[in-house]
């Protein structure tokens, strides 16, 4: 008698489990070695980051100074020595994650007064020929920075200058130009003549007058910007003559270097009369 080779149905889901279970699955594949377009690209712009040299300048008492966010600073240490890396003073530190924490160690350390203390990361590797990354956050900025060792060379000190620090310096330059600098003129107070003497009396009398050998400024009270400005007539040959002028404000701009000049308002008994000499 001869056994049939069909399997009963009610056997079938059994075999075709077991059939599944000894066939391995076949799900697409990522390699860690192979990128795609967009990686490949993304990889690219970091390294080019990474790997441009930047601004490297030298700071007081041999500090090596990286301008903050150019590039990524690259800090050479050395085993048996520390690296110092100061941040600004004031910012505080909130995490510190290092790429290899087996063989660098990275301790914290401040300097400086109270209220404006200043944050010192002190780098140390175990041994030379390393190469790892660190991010520090902090409660101003983002700092991505390479750590190598190297046998004998390392950077004692490390700094950054910070482009707003730039900024505000020359925001600072330039308000202390602006003051020294006179209305007007645009040009610094020591190449200005200011030997004019003013008489009479008036609600808008200058409160100063100065030429720079060109043009002659005579400065109002700032009440009268949006007023009515007197009539400017410069005396020449005991004459009272017309000469070019305009307002800028509470500023008088006359095109002429002015030996004497008078300015006039109102008619009559309500006329105020203002005389201007150069020279006193």
């Amino acid at each position: 008698m001869i056994a049939s080779s069909i399997l009963p149905c009610r056997a079938l889901p059994f075999v075709l489990a077991a059939a599944l279970s000894a066939a391995p699955l076949l799900l697409p594949e990522a390699s860690a070695q192979g990128m795609s377009a967009n990686e490949a690209k993304g990889t690219g712009i970091s390294g080019q980051w990474r790997g441009s040299r930047g601004l490297v300048t030298k700071g007081p008492d041999g500090k090596v100074i990286f301008l903050f966010g150019e590039v990524q600073p690259s800090v050479v240490c050395s085993p048996l020595q520390v690296c110092d890396i100061e941040l600004q003073a004031g910012e505080v530190v909130r995490d510190v994650l290092i790429g290899d924490t087996v063989r660098w160690k990275v301790e914290p350390a401040t300097s400086g007064a109270v209220g404006g203390q200043a944050i010192h990361l002190i780098v140390k590797p175990s041994e030379p020929g390393l190469v790892t990354s660190m991010v520090v956050t902090t409660s101003r900025r983002t700092y991505h920075i390479q750590l190598k060792s190297h046998q004998s060379q390392y950077m004692a000190r490390v700094g950054f200058e910070y482009p707003e620090d730039v900024s505000a310096k020359f925001a600072d330059i330039n308000a202390r130009l602006e003051a020294s600098t006179i209305p007007g003129a645009g040009v610094p107070a020591e190449q200005l003549n200011f030997g004019y003497s003013v008489s009479g009396s008036a609600p808008w009398r200058p409160t100063r007058v100065y030429s720079d050998g060109l043009k002659t400024y005579i400065q109002f009270p700032r009440s009268l910007s949006g007023q009515d400005a007197p009539v400017l007539f410069v005396v020449s040959g005991g004459e009272n003559r017309i000469v070019n002028y305009r307002m800028k404000g509470n500023m008088m701009v006359v095109d002429y270097h002015v030996d004497r000049a008078v300015l006039l308002s109102g008619v009559g008994r309500r006329q105020d009369k203002i005389t201007i000499r150069r020279g006193g």
